[in-house]
């Protein structure tokens, strides 16, 4: 299978955010009414937004090693032995997706650190 490329990526990470920043839109002003007449809790927007980050990759990338953008892309995501990734590296690639260092690897390990650090690959289809 080939790798996927570095523009086939960046579109991944860019169809991907703006599906995210929609359900956090949408979810956040519901919780703000939540939490406006009902008296919960209070989050900012940030962190509804880093919570749903990490519980959509975890649901697609689990259920059909694909997110949304990889349907869109034509890419999926291995292991090294191009099979279904494990449940642990799905979570890693999940966990390490919210740090902000993880783009900046690209030019020393040509893959993100989370690809790195969970063994994993995106292939296309």
């Amino acid at each position: 299978m080939n790798k996927a490329g570095f523009g086939t990526r960046v579109i991944n990470f860019v169809v991907d955010t703006l599906l995210i920043f929609g359900l956090t839109y949408a979810f956040n002003n519901w919780w703000d009414f939540q939490a406006m007449y009902w008296h919960y809790t209070y989050f900012p927007f940030y962190f509804w937004f880093w919570v749903m980050m990490f519980v959509y990759y975890i649901f697609f990338e689990t259920i059909f090693k694909r997110s949304p953008a990889k349907w869109l892309t034509f890419t999926k995501v291995v292991n090294k032995k191009n099979g279904k990734p494990a449940f642990w590296q799905i979570l890693i690639r999940s966990i390490i997706r919210l740090t902000v260092i993880d783009c900046f690897f690209i030019p020393f390990l040509d893959k993100p650190l989370h690809d790195y650090l969970s063994k994993t690959e995106v292939v296309e289809v």
